[in-house]
């Protein structure tokens, strides 16, 4: 079929009109301009008007591009190639591998491509199928060991008929470029197979079988394993002001949580934070596995620096990449910052495009995308049995840090988990500075419904009584408030708040937020028999070090039951009660 083509009528920052002069163009295609030099720039149709006028995105910078340069529309959307050697790369959003665009120029130029994946290293392949065997999409042709995994080697997710093996290579060494498999469909047509293949990255990849997050994620932070849990394909939003430590909370979350992909999308986050991950993840050893972190992380940059339009290009590459692990039957978690520059991507485009704007300018159609974003996430249950996820947390930058603003609501009508951060709290330097109290999540944590219950409610007693504490002072509460208030400062300094710097307190697993939280309700539920409001602020100052102490002690140091039993002797000294742990 002959490509359409066309020349380019005006320029609009990065939305550029085309009139067609031959063929057919429809919405989601690529285009490509050709510029000065004979470069050619990658873009998008978005919009198709009467009249040959075509909108396009483009993902690079338009600067000097002239009205009359050729337009070739290519008749494919835009597509993420998928096979072995993705994990451990660092790409833009059009999966263009930024190490390797700079070994050719250290600034990027406009119209450089470089294949997304090494056509050079040779991969042993394992066959799964034999001549005869019957295969139709998403079946599994045979596996390549990558990094830490099994790579599944698929037939495209893509075809619609079923398919017999004719040939399929011996076990060996191959590339990606390589024909590992033939077949021939009912019909007669003839199918070479290779490693990798494209798939559009804004069509959702079609679930085998869905199933409902009900498993919490570990993460090692304790007050989200505790009471705002995320769950294996679950979804979550983590809104907050600038510097409330959006940021930080998700490389936490990437070093420790226990999925077994992660995959980055810096879409549109200040490039000093982008650059922060790609030179101290390479570094970082997987405490899991004794390994580069590196080996199971793939990143996806797009920074505030870049054009707009590849914004979103790279929250898509980074949810069909997740996608795709999924179907190799592994746990993703995608870490999305900021879905607020991609959404401010969107009302740029749509404000170039004319479009009746809604609320603060978004387009009226924000809350659908950002919707189906969020629906790409979930479980799935495989041909085999395997369970597997894709989880999804994106950080929202509202500006003020005012979450009534549309990209936070429509966000939070999304997501299952809502990791609300607070200006209060990250400027008291308290790590993670979660909103204990406006936060909230729907699905199961690692402790029991009853003791979230029991934690929720002694922070809202102790939020009570801080802010009658202001207005009246110590003399004008009673002692026992003054104790469950120091009881609720106990729980957030020990238990909510984490060290994040140090090796022991910076990570915890179940096994161990299980000893904490029993230590803990026996310290609250225990009745402290002091008169003297300055006597109880010290006892209970003594116990905050002793728990902090205590948090870091390693399970099987020598010290760790003695640091308990001086916590226990402490409490029992004030409480004239004999309880054991």
């Amino acid at each position: 079929m002959e490509k359409s083509k066309g020349k380019v009528v005006s320029v609009n920052e990065s939305l550029v009109g085309v009139k067609t002069i031959s063929g057919a163009v429809i919405n989601g295609e690529v285009a490509y301009i050709t510029i000065e030099n004979a470069k050619r720039l990658k873009a998008e149709v978005i919009d198709v008007k009467s009249g040959n006028l075509t909108y396009l995105q483009v993902f690079e910078d338009t600067s000097w591009m002239r009205v009359g340069d050729d337009v070739e529309f290519t008749g494919l959307p835009l597509s993420v190639k998928l096979g072995p050697g993705i994990l451990g790369s660092v790409t833009d959003g059009l999966q263009n591998p930024l190490y390797e665009l700079a070994k050719e120029e250290w600034f990027l130029e406009r119209g450089m491509v470089v294949e997304p994946l090494d056509t050079d290293t040779k991969w042993t392949f394992t066959p799964k199928v034999k001549i005869g065997h019957v295969v139709s999409a998403g079946s599994t042709l045979g596996s390549v060991p990558e990094k830490l995994f099994e790579h599944k080697i698929f037939v495209p997710f893509s075809l619609g008929e079923n398919y017999t093996i004719t040939h399929i290579v011996e076990k060996g060494d191959y590339t990606i470029t390589d024909t590992i498999a033939k077949a021939t469909s009912t019909s007669g047509e003839t199918l070479n197979f290779k490693m990798a293949f494209d798939w559009p990255v804004k069509q959702p990849m079609p679930f085998n079988e869905r199933s409902v997050p009900t498993e919490t994620l570990p993460t090692g932070m304790r007050i989200l394993d505790a009471l705002f849990p995320i769950a294996y394909g679950g979804t979550a939003c983590s809104p907050g002001p600038f510097g409330a430590g959006k940021t930080v909370l998700q490389h936490s979350i990437a070093k420790h949580s226990r999925a077994d992909i992660v995959i980055m999308a810096a879409c549109g986050e200040r490039a000093g934070e982008a650059v922060e991950v790609f030179k101290d993840f390479p570094k970082l050893i997987d405490p899991r596995t004794g390994k580069s972190l590196m080996d199971r992380t793939y990143i996806v940059g797009n920074t505030s620096s870049m054009p707009v339009a590849a914004r979103e290009a790279s929250v898509y590459m980074a949810t069909a990449v997740g996608e795709y692990y999924r179907k190799q039957g592994l746990n993703v978690l995608i870490l999305a910052d900021s879905t607020s520059r991609w959404a401010q991507a969107l009302r740029e485009t749509s404000g170039r495009k004319e479009e009746i704007p809604g609320p603060e300018a978004f387009p009226m159609y924000i809350s659908t995308l950002i919707s189906a974003f969020y629906d790409r996430a979930g479980v799935e249950i495989l041909p085999d049995g395997t369970k597997s996820s894709l989880s999804i947390l994106g950080t929202v930058s509202p500006a003020g840090g005012n979450f009534d603003e549309p990209v936070t609501q429509a966000t939070l009508l999304s997501t299952g988990a809502f990791l609300g951060l607070s200006r209060e709290l990250s400027d008291a330097r308290k790590y993670p500075a979660i909103d204990r109290i406006e936060s909230s999540s729907k699905y199961p944590s690692l402790i029991t419904d009853d003791e979230v219950l029991f934690l929720k409610e002694l922070l809202r007693e102790g939020k009570t009584i801080a802010s009658n504490l202001l207005l009246m002072g110590e003399r004008g509460i009673t002692n026992e408030a003054y104790i469950t208030y120091q009881k609720a400062e106990l729980l957030d300094a020990v238990f909510l708040q984490q060290n994040s710097f140090h090796d022991v307190d910076g990570v915890t697993n179940p096994e161990r937020l299980r000893i904490m939280f029993d230590m803990l309700r026996h310290i609250i539920e225990t009745p402290v028999n002091i008169e003297i409001k300055d006597d109880i602020r010290s006892h209970f100052n003594f116990v905050r070090q002793a728990f902090i102490d205590w948090n870091y002690l390693k399970l099987n140091d020598p010290q760790f039951d003695k640091q308990k039993s001086k916590i226990l002797n402490l409490v029992k000294q004030k409480a004239n009660v004999k309880e054991n742990v």
